[in-house]
């Protein structure tokens, strides 16, 4: 499984965009068709800022539902991907824990599938919202969809053994092995995940992880950099099960296993 890429992270995914929307499908764009619900709903303006853009997809379906989107990443990979395959947004690399991408900027910041979890301390987690605020114009929303640390750190959870899963890309059978730890210490949920393949080369361990963060601890980080925030629920989302559908309102609970949030910069 040697692959080249520029500047590679180690891990299978991120080094390989495509191979991550072989694995992670979403044809319907039902996460970008959520956050267009929430920018909607809440009377968000124009200019829209994706944070952790990923491959793109997400970026892209906003700008064709009228929006002006920059989108960031820290991947290389994963925007030279977004540019040729995803075009509309405007691309740039930032780091999510500390950005400038010019005061009053935006109307609205999305931040989707956990990415503001990869912010691991709480040094990182200030520098996030510090940017968020200053990039964004007065009363903008900030809205994010992530893992919820209630139902990890609150349960018996994650599962005690492996998660076996398999899918098949331009004629290889990529078979994943996903171990999940808790360390509860840190607040963070870890991965190990190996990859192996039927064409014979060597397997592949990557390690990842994300900050948990329990609801009213979200909410109150939001408050104290200046943010109202106006829902907090654990569904229904475009990870939940069951998903999120057009027309679904915001839950009215936060124990589930994702959480949303809407929250709105104040003067």
């Amino acid at each position: 499984m040697k692959h080249t890429g520029p500047e590679e992270t180690g891990n299978l995914l991120t080094d390989r965009p495509a191979l991550y929307e072989a694995r992670f499908p979403d044809p319907g764009r039902l996460a970008g068709q959520w956050a267009e619900d929430c920018l909607r709903r809440y009377g968000a303006g124009p200019a829209v800022l994706d944070l952790g853009c990923g491959t793109g997809r997400d970026a892209a379906h906003l700008h064709r539902a009228g929006r002006h989107v920059t989108a960031v990443d820290l991947s290389a990979s994963m925007l030279d991907h977004a540019r040729t395959h995803h075009p509309g947004p405007v691309y740039a690399r930032a780091d999510l824990s500390g950005f400038d991408l010019g005061p009053r900027a935006f109307d609205a910041a999305v931040c989707l599938d956990s990415s503001l979890l990869y912010c691991h301390t709480n040094e990182q987690l200030d520098g996030f919202l510090t940017s968020c605020r200053r990039a964004l114009a007065p009363g903008g929303l900030l809205v994010a969809e992530m893992r919820n640390g209630a139902y990890f750190l609150g349960r018996n959870e994650p599962p005690a053994g492996p998660a076996v899963a398999q899918f098949t890309w331009h004629g290889t059978t990529y078979r994943s092995t996903t171990v999940l730890d808790v360390d509860r210490t840190a607040q963070l949920l870890r991965r190990t995940r190996t990859w192996s393949t039927d064409d014979g080369t060597p397997p592949v361990e990557e390690r990842s992880a994300w900050r948990l963060l329990f609801p009213q601890e979200l909410r109150h980080l939001l408050t104290v950099h200046g943010f109202e925030v106006l829902v907090l629920h654990d569904g229904p989302g475009p990870r939940t099960e069951p998903a999120w559908r057009p027309g679904d309102g915001p839950g009215r609970t936060a124990d589930g296993d994702r959480l949303h949030v809407v929250a709105r910069r104040t003067a």
